[in-house]
């Protein structure tokens, strides 16, 4: 029998023999649905937990995956659990207060069916996903004596007691957190107490995934779902907010919102500051307001206010205002996209706080198509600032379900019985961060794949050679487990190896990968982190989910401070990477919340002393479709963030990029790597200082809807980087070609003279569109 066998299997609503499927060398049929019987918990509860931290102090003895009833709790909705969960959140050496920021104490905490009454603040420490059984999500319920004081259940940076707005973890670099498949009640605390279940006070690497919220109806109720006052996120979604006074109370850099219902809530998003935020599907019911956001001033940066916020495909009924800012804007004060808005009993679609209705609804029902709020670019032209209807925006057929954009949320396999899963562990990995796991994890993708879920055990597990996940693959994996290339094979700049491939060239079936960190053990100058060849004809039947590349900063990368230091440049020792993400010619897949991330400082000291690393390129994509980049960063990569190369049919939604903290000592494309015509690199002219954000050519069909790239330090230094007079850490961080059809609209900036050129030359003035803090456009057409 080979290793991959190929079955043809006949697809039950069409009656038509889809492509080929593979299946490991141990499969006789592909896995099919879930086998559970009906009262089964969850299969993660029933796993035999042996995942690892390769690099803790004390790795034999650390936990990594706590059940929270091992330590005490009931969950019988009549106890107090507060104490149990908490020793299932801290014990061992985990990152609390006096640590900033750390990657060797990793855990899940979870949660099994029941209720968990709580009295006090949870906090969900650094490196730690809370989860709970997907079959039938646990409640966790605020007791009526709940702490007053207390921010919330659950607390992502809790602030330190007497120390005058001092907080566990610096909140721009808060990252790796995760709540998912949970219930949390507030209904028991008196309805005037301001209640809240989660503060989300993150950056990227975090997501909240599969959660209802029930909050206090009564009148007057000061109950809240989420609270983040700041930030630099980050992703959410299906998530589900009942009652309240305000479903989501929040402010960040930037953050992608999918697939949220809030109903009952008296304010449905109550925004105070952004530089631009997405919401891809929201759905508002039985509302006071819908939107209500605070308006910043043009020019002041203590005065930010909402920058930006792009919605679309939203659904509002029966809440007299959708949409309102606190006060008026007749320049670019606030930039607003909305699309395919549908309204049922809305009066008012757009209006000012105790001011104009600026937009009027009806009792009846309703459909904005597209209406804008900013200044708008097309082509080389500027038309100025618009408030009102604006053309529809074009939307590929291919990325599309029913009329709206798709989405997926993140896997969790609920109805799959533990005899459908296999560790990696169990079959022989070792994941301690030593011992070559290459041959192992491959023999277990060829036997298994197709026909079992692969469960990657917590743990860092070291490939020498290319690691090759075939279609038809669904993995898991535990508390981010690391997948890390490192070798002679991956160290030639001239030579470049991939480390991690996802399907061989050409072919096709399901792929999904969730919970995985791709990453390098340095150096490793000429690795291709995660190549990405399988195509998929069902929408979403490949991606990855809560999936990162990571390359430097960690313990055990042998990138940290001590082998580059801040200000090093051009160590040989410190190249992570020549591209982190290739999306070839034939691939499509859907990827949410994906974090490509260059590591700019040490997360294993207090302080995250900065960190002089080198990758050459972020994400290159030459894909021909649909692809999906849904909450996505790539940052500090040399060349390029976000390369679109002869691609076509992409929705990206909120890319995130910041350029590198070095440059321009020295400038692109140095140290050591070139542009490169065959990797269809930018080419640089000498004028370009630092990296491309995102870099289009060639390509058709492209959305970005929300955009935030960034540049903060010119060789370290932030002080000329952005004031009212001087915007000028790089010239240009946006390029597209005049060949390419793409279309960008809530394109926020930091730092950059000019935020859009097209081919070799600059069409936006950053000083046009003076923005608070930042700066934003909030259309541009290329015709």
């Amino acid at each position: 029998m080979s290793s991959l066998q190929r079955l043809r299997l006949v697809d039950a609503y069409t009656g038509l023999w889809p492509r080929e499927v593979a299946l490991g060398s141990q499969c006789s049929v592909p896995l099919g649905d879930g086998s559970a019987a009906h009262n089964e918990p969850y299969w993660l509860e029933k796993m035999k937990h042996q995942g690892l931290s390769a690099y803790n102090k004390n790795p034999a003895s650390y936990r990594t995956f706590r059940n929270v009833k091992d330590f005490g709790a009931k969950g019988d909705g009549v106890t107090d659990d507060t104490q149990a969960i908490l020793r299932a959140m801290w014990t061992g050496d985990r990152c609390g207060m006096n640590c900033g920021s750390s990657t060797t104490s990793p855990a899940t905490v979870y949660f099994p069916q029941g209720t968990y009454l709580v009295s006090d603040t949870i906090p969900a420490l650094y490196y730690t996903e809370i989860v709970g059984d997907a079959r039938k999500p646990p409640t966790i319920l605020a007791a009526a004596n709940f702490n007053p004081a207390a921010l919330a259940i659950f607390d992502a940076n809790p602030y330190i007691p007497d120390g005058w707005g001092a907080q566990y973890y610096v909140n721009q670099n808060n990252f790796f957190r995760a709540i998912k498949n949970l219930v949390i009640d507030t209904t028991r605390v008196p309805s005037h107490i301001v209640a809240t279940c989660i503060h989300w006070q993150v950056s990227q690497a975090t997501s909240l995934y599969n959660i209802v919220f029930k909050l206090s109806s009564a009148p007057g109720t000061q109950h809240r779902g989420i609270q983040m006052e700041n930030g630099s996120g980050g992703f959410m979604g299906d998530l589900v907010i009942n009652g309240g006074n305000i479903g989501l109370d929040v402010g960040n850099q930037q953050f992608t919102v999918r697939n949220v219902t809030i109903d009952g809530s008296n304010t449905g998003v109550k925004m105070t500051w952004n530089w631009g935020w997405n919401f891809q599907g929201i759905t508002i019911r039985n509302a006071k307001v819908g939107f209500d956001v605070k308006t910043g001033s043009n020019f002041n940066d203590q005065d930010q206010g909402v920058g930006g916020v792009a919605i679309m495909d939203g659904i509002i009924s029966d809440t007299p205002v959708f949409y309102r800012s606190s006060r008026p804007s007749t320049n670019l004060r606030g930039s607003v996209v909305l699309n395919n808005i549908k309204l049922t009993n809305v009066q008012s679609v757009v209006a000012v706080l105790d001011s104009e209705t600026i937009l009027r609804g009806s009792d009846s029902e309703t459909t904005v198509d597209t209406w804008v709020q900013g200044n708008v670019y097309v082509g080389r032209e500027s038309r100025g600032f618009q408030k009102g209807g604006f053309s529809s925006i074009l939307k590929d057929p291919s990325l599309l379900k029913n009329g709206r954009m798709f989405g997926k949320g993140r896997p969790t396999y609920a109805d799959y019985d533990i005899t459908q899963i296999v560790s990696v562990r169990d079959e022989g990995a070792k994941g301690d961060g030593r011992t070559d796991d290459t041959l192992v994890l491959q023999a277990v993708f060829d036997k298994f794949a197709g026909c079992k879920i692969i469960f990657i055990d917590a743990g860092t597990y070291l490939v020498t050679d290319t690691l090759k996940i075939p279609a038809g693959v669904q993995v898991f994996g535990e508390a981010w487990a690391v997948i890390a290339g490192t070798g002679s094979k991956f160290d030639d700049a001239h030579n470049p190896h991939v480390v991690v491939q996802v399907g061989d060239p050409g072919s096709e079936g399901v792929a999904e990968i969730s919970g995985v960190i791709f990453s390098t053990r340095g150096p490793t100058a000429g690795a291709i982190v995660l190549r990405w060849n399988v195509h998929s004809d069902t929408k979403g039947g490949a991606g990855l989910w809560d999936s990162y590349v990571r390359l430097g900063g960690t313990a055990g990368s042998e990138l940290q401070v001590a082998q580059c230091p801040k200000h090093a440049v051009g160590n040989r020792n410190c190249f992570a990477a020549f591209l982190a993400v290739h999306l070839t010619p034939q691939s499509n897949g859907y990827f949410e919340g994906t974090w490509i991330w260059l590591a700019d400082h040490d997360f294993e000291t207090l302080h995250g002393d900065q960190t002089t690393i080198y990758s050459a390129r972020g994400l290159l994509s030459e894909s021909q479709g649909p692809v999906w980049l849904v909450g996505t960063g790539s940052e500090h990569h040399i060349l390029v963030n976000y390369n679109l190369a002869g691609a076509a049919n992409h929705y990206l939604g909120l890319p995130q990029t910041e350029s590198p903290y070095f440059q321009p000592n020295p400038p692109p494309p140095g140290p050591l790597y070139t542009s490169l015509s065959e990797w269809k690199d930018p080419t640089f002219t000498g004028r370009e200082k630092a990296a491309w954000g995102l870099h289009v050519t060639k390509s058709r069909n492209i959305l970005v809807f929300g955009a935030g790239l960034y540049s903060f330090f010119a060789n370290y230094d932030s002080t000329i980087c952005n004031r009212p007079d001087k915007m000028n850490c790089q010239e240009e961080v946006l390029r597209v070609d005049g060949e390419s059809s793409i279309n960008i609209y809530s394109l926020a900036t930091v730092g950059v003279v000019h935020p859009l050129s097209i081919d070799s030359t600059p069409v936006i003035n950053a000083v046009d569109n003076r923005n608070g803090f930042g700066q934003t456009v909030t259309v541009w057409k290329s015709s």
